[in-house]
């Protein structure tokens, strides 16, 4: 199994998972010229953005630690130009939660960074 292989079926685990906690998912994989975000949805009143990683093992770090500042930015700025595109205006709750996967154990960390303004 490749990596995008790997991290397809990861991502439908997280997806699985999300679904069974409640989360109400609205966007798989939404991609524009900024970037990409793996997963949008509803947990209950707020609009999450998820990024969903993997480390098949820890030698090159934890899954959480793979979500740095740069990513963080990029992610807020993709949230932005999605909330316009589907007319969201600020009085909808966001938040920016990370799903890591590390071997087998699977981490939900719920505000694992704050919106970063470009």
């Amino acid at each position: 199994m490749n990596k995008r292989e790997k991290g397809a079926q990861k991502e439908e685990q997280v997806c699985a998972y999300l679904l069974s906690m409640g989360v109400k998912i609205k966007e798989r994989n939404f991609r524009c010229r900024q970037g990409e975000i793996d997963i949008i949805g509803y947990d209950g009143e707020y609009l999450v953005f998820f990024e969903v990683k993997y480390r098949s093992s820890r030698n090159m770090g934890s899954a959480a630690e793979a979500v740095g500042p740069a990513k963080q930015r990029k992610i807020c700025f993709v949230a932005d130009y999605y909330r316009m595109l589907h007319r969201l205006g600020d009085n909808v709750p966001i938040r920016f939660d990370v799903v890591a996967i590390d071997g087998e154990t699977l981490r939900w960390i719920k505000n694992a960074f704050y919106y970063m303004a470009r």
